[in-house]
């Protein structure tokens, strides 16, 4: 697949040929490259054929935290100046709920008393007492439902029904139509002084139909449109089971204010760690456990070593493409679905430090024969 890198502020059309038909991407403007942006891939998804692979989110190709951070504060900058507040900041899961938090933590110079939360697909345990603030869908997705939670602190529970200005983030938006679900879930769920919303996003191929009530603004690092067109012959794919929205047989450990529980300040107690110079370490989150994951390969690459960071998912891609290897294994949660992990060669690695938030018990034996220097930290324990 050729994918010709732009420069900035370029406008160009590119063809992505896929095996079950062609992507064609107009770009209209480019803060940052394409190429350093996104790669493509399958997805394993009768839905929708097409992936877009982010090169700087540390999901689906290992990244230097160093690098997300540059996306984190770029993205931020695109953000307007003197929103009205309170401002909320939401992050999707589960690709971007370390995306959100970064965004959160660039704009605190700003917006000092922003809020931050993110979207999740696992419900929080019933001793946290918080209550569930809406539901919303992505329809595209191989996991359509969304929960979001309030807190079970009355004085963050008041400034998050307050809110007046909203800042949706996400990796990429195709449609739009995702953030104008969930737009519509809090307003019917109690954000009744909401009057701007910002989508933030890395990419945006959308033109959404706005509601005509807000003030609405899309900021992106590049912006355009996707054209798609089937391949009469290709093969459907069955996508494996990965929707679940339930409590698996592995509890969620420690407390939620990492950004599953509206919080001015996603952070987590990290463990202190002394490492040499130049090791080879990879850092690897765990479904949307990944925040407190890229705050250690921050931590670690600080002190000298050389870190990647990604993450297990539940997303299914097929090999190819941007996806160079795969390996499935059962979920850490208990639920009984598949998750994966993408292009990790263990060779390239010293240490290889797997974030969770449940027992280490829970890791699939074969997770942990495939990738032989594996060390499991729960840092739910940390909080």
């Amino acid at each position: 697949m050729a994918l010709s890198p732009l420069s900035p502020d370029t406008a160009a059309s590119v063809v992505v040929q896929l095996d079950r038909g062609e992507l064609t991407l107009d770009i209209d403007q480019a803060h940052w490259p394409l190429s350093e942006l996104v790669d493509f891939a399958e997805r394993i998804n009768p839905r929708r054929a097409f992936l877009f692979v982010s090169r700087v989110l540390g999901r689906h190709i290992p990244v230097a935290p160093a690098r997300m951070q540059q996306a984190f504060t770029a993205l931020a900058a695109r953000v307007p100046d003197e929103l009205p507040g309170p401002v909320l900041v939401i992050g999707m899961a589960e690709t971007a709920v370390a995306l959100g938090a970064g965004v959160h933590r660039a704009l605190q110079s700003r917006y000092p008393d922003a809020l931050y939360i993110a979207s999740t697909r696992h419900p929080v345990p019933a001793a946290v007492q918080a209550p569930l603030f809406c539901e919303f869908t992505e329809a595209h997705s191989h996991a359509p439902a969304h929960l979001l939670y309030g807190s079970p602190n009355p004085a963050i529970q008041a400034r998050l029904l307050a809110t007046r200005t909203l800042i949706l983030v996400d990796d990429e938006a195709s449609t739009g139509q995702t953030f104008i679900n969930l737009t519509a879930a809090l307003q019917q769920s109690g954000l009744s002084q909401l009057e701007t919303v910002i989508t933030a996003t890395l990419t945006d191929w959308s033109q959404p139909q706005t509601p005509p009530d807000l003030n609405w603004q899309a900021v992106s690092l590049l912006q355009g449109q996707w054209r798609w067109q089937d391949r009469p012959d290709a093969p459907v794919p069955v996508m494996p089971r990965v929707d679940t929205v339930a409590q698996g047989q592995w509890p969620i450990l420690g407390a939620q204010h990492w950004g599953r529980l509206p919080t001015p300040r996603p952070m987590i107690s990290l463990p202190v760690m002394t490492v040499q110079k130049g090791e080879r370490i990879l850092v690897l989150g765990s479904g949307e456990f990944v925040w407190p994951a890229f705050l250690l390969a921050e931590q670690l690459a600080d002190q000298g070593a050389t870190v990647h960071t990604s993450a297990l998912t539940r997303s299914p891609v097929a090999l190819g493409h941007a996806i160079q290897s795969v390996l499935s294994f059962q979920d850490n949660y208990g639920l009984g679905i598949a998750n994966f992990v993408y292009n990790i060669d263990p060779s390239q690695y010293d240490r290889i430090l797997l974030v969770i938030e449940t027992d280490p018990a829970s890791v699939d034996i074969r997770l942990k024969a495939a990738l032989p220097q594996l060390e499991i930290m729960s840092l739910a324990d940390q909080q």
